[in-house]
C-alpha cells in the first residue's frame, strides 16, 4: 500500500496505552479516594514517561495461527497482554438523519500472574473504554473515556453469558448465544443502546486471524472483524431522543507485542459498499517515511468471500488536511483510494470533519463517506476510519471539556 501522507513523531499507541492504563488508575484512585484529579494529570505526562515498563516477559505471543474456539474466544484472554473489544456504526433516525458511534472497551494485563487474591480489589487486570456519538447534521461529536481496575465489579470481562463492561458501559451477549449483542453506554448528554445482530459471518484478518504488525516473531495480533453488523436501537444527544437503524463493525484483538521501534503511527479504514463488499486495510507510518512492507487488508463479501489484500494491492492517496483546533496538528482529511485487484477506485470524505478524540492519547477516528466506480458500474458506501500519530505531542495535552488502538 502506498501513501503521500508524511510521517509523524508520535509514540507507538501500543506502547502508549499501557502508560495511560496506570495513570488512569491513579487519577481514578484519587477520586475515589476524594482527592479529585490532580491539575493538569495530562498536561504533565510525556510520552517517554507513559511508555516506559513495556516488559513482555511472561506473556503469550502471538506467534502462530491460533484455532478459536467458541465462546471461549469471544471472552478476555489475560496471559495476553492487550485485548480490545471495538466496534463503529453509520446509523440513520426514522427522519433520514445521520449519525456515527464508535465504542472501544480496552483489557490490559499489568502483570503475566495473577495475585493472591486478599480481597474484593485484588487483581492485575486494568480497562479502559472510549465513546463517541456524532450527530452528523448538527455538526456534533460527544466523546469520552473511563479507567478502572478490573475488580469489584467495577470492569471486566466474561464469555458465557458474553459480557465486557466498564461501570454502566457494556456489551452483553445473550445467555445462550453470542448474538444478538446489545450495547449500552451514556456520556454527558449523548447516549446510545444498540442491538447489533451477526450479518456477514467472521473474518479471520491477516493469515487466518494472525495480523503481523512488526518485522519479529510475535509482533501480531490474533484479529477477527465482524464487518456488516444490522443495528438498530436509539440513541440521544441533548433533547434529540430517537430511534436509529444502520449497519455496524466489530474488531477483535489481543497480542502481547507493540508495533516496531520505527513505526510512528497507522490509518485504518473499515468500509462497507453498497455491492455487499466489505473491506479493511490499514498503513503502518513509518519515521523514514517509507512503504511499510506489513501493511495488510482483506475484502468480504456475499456468499463467504473472503480475500487478503497486501502492501502493494491498496493505493492511497491524501486529498484534503484537517487541522485540530487544539493545537493545529494535522490530519488527512480525505482520501483517493485504488484497488486495482478488486476493479475498485473511490474517494473516502468524512461526514464531519473533526471527529478528533480529545483522550488521554488524541486520535482521529470518524464516519465517512464513499463515492466511486468499481469495474462493473457506480460504487457507494459508509465506513470509518482510524488516524493514529498526527501531532507532535499527543499525549501531553491539556485536558478539553467534554473529552472522552494497534490498527484494528
Amino acid at each position: 500500500m502506498t501513501s503521500n501522507a508524511g510521517p509523524s513523531r508520535h509514540a507507538p499507541w501500543a506502547l502508549l496505552f499501557l502508560g495511560l492504563l496506570v495513570v488512569g488508575l491513579v487519577v481514578w484512585a484519587l477520586r475515589l479516594s476524594g482527592g479529585g484529579e490532580p491539575e493538569g494529570v495530562r498536561a504533565t505526562l510525556s510520552a517517554a514517561q507513559a511508555i516506559a515498563g513495556g516488559d513482555t516477559a511472561g506473556f503469550a505471543r502471538a506467534t502462530e495461527v491460533r484455532d478459536y474456539v467458541f465462546p471461549r474466544d469471544h471472552g478476555p484472554h489475560p496471559e495476553y497482554r492487550t485485548e480490545w473489544w471495538y466496534l463503529t456504526g453509520n446509523l440513520e433516525d426514522e427522519d433520514g438523519r445521520p449519525w456515527g458511534f464508535q465504542v472501544t472497551f480496552f483489557r490490559n494485563s499489568v502483570t503475566p500472574d495473577v495475585p493472591e487474591r486478599r480481597s474484593a480489589w485484588s487483581t492485575n487486570q486494568t480497562w479502559m473504554a472510549h465513546f463517541a456519538l456524532v450527530d452528523i447534521d448538527a455538526g456534533r461529536h460527544v466523546h469520552g473515556e473511563r479507567f478502572s481496575r478490573g475488580a469489584a465489579g467495577l470492569a471486566g470481562g466474561q464469555a458465557e453469558p458474553f459480557r465486557v463492561w466498564l461501570e454502566d458501559w457494556e456489551l452483553a451477549g445473550g445467555e445462550e448465544e453470542f448474538f444478538p449483542l446489545r450495547l449500552r453506554a451514556t456520556h454527558g448528554e449523548a447516549s446510545m443502546d444498540l442491538r447489533l445482530e451477526e450479518g456477514h459471518p467472521m473474518v479471520r484478518q491477516g493469515d487466518r486471524g494472525l495480523s503481523q504488525k512488526g518485522p519479529d516473531p510475535g509482533n501480531a495480533s490474533h484479529y477477527l472483524t465482524w464487518p456488516r453488523m444490522p443495528v438498530e436501537g436509539r440513541v440521544q444527544m441533548g433533547d434529540r431522543d430517537v430511534r436509529v437503524t444502520g449497519q455496524g463493525w466489530m474488531d477483535r484483538e489481543w497480542s502481547t507485542s507493540a508495533l516496531g521501534e520505527e513505526h510512528v503511527g497507522w490509518d485504518w479504514f473499515s468500509i462497507q459498499l453498497d455491492d455487499g463488499r466489505n473491506l479493511m486495510f490499514f498503513e503502518l507510518r513509518r519515521d523514514d517515511g517509507l512503504p511499510d512492507p506489513l501493511n495488510h487488508g482483506s475484502v468480504s463479501g456475499p456468499g463467504g468471500l473472503v480475500r487478503t489484500l497486501g502492501a502493494g494491492d491498496v493505493e492511497i492517496q491524501v486529498l484534503d488536511t484537517w487541522a485540530s483546533p487544539l493545537d493545529g496538528a494535522e490530519y488527512p482529511s480525505g482520501w483517493q483510494v485504488e484497488i486495482p485487484s478488486e476493479g475498485l477506485s473511490f474517494q473516502v470524505t468524512p461526514r464531519l470533519r473533526d471527529q478528533e478524540m480529545n483522550t488521554s492519547f488524541r486520535y482521529w477516528e470518524g464516519a465517512v463517506l464513499v463515492e466511486g466506480d468499481s469495474s462493473e458500474g457506480p460504487v457507494s458506501g459508509v465506513g470509518y476510519v482510524e488516524l493514529t500519530g498526527y501531532g507532535e505531542d499527543a499525549g501531553t495535552r491539556e485536558s478539553a471539556p467534554g473529552s472522552g488502538m494497534a490498527p484494528g
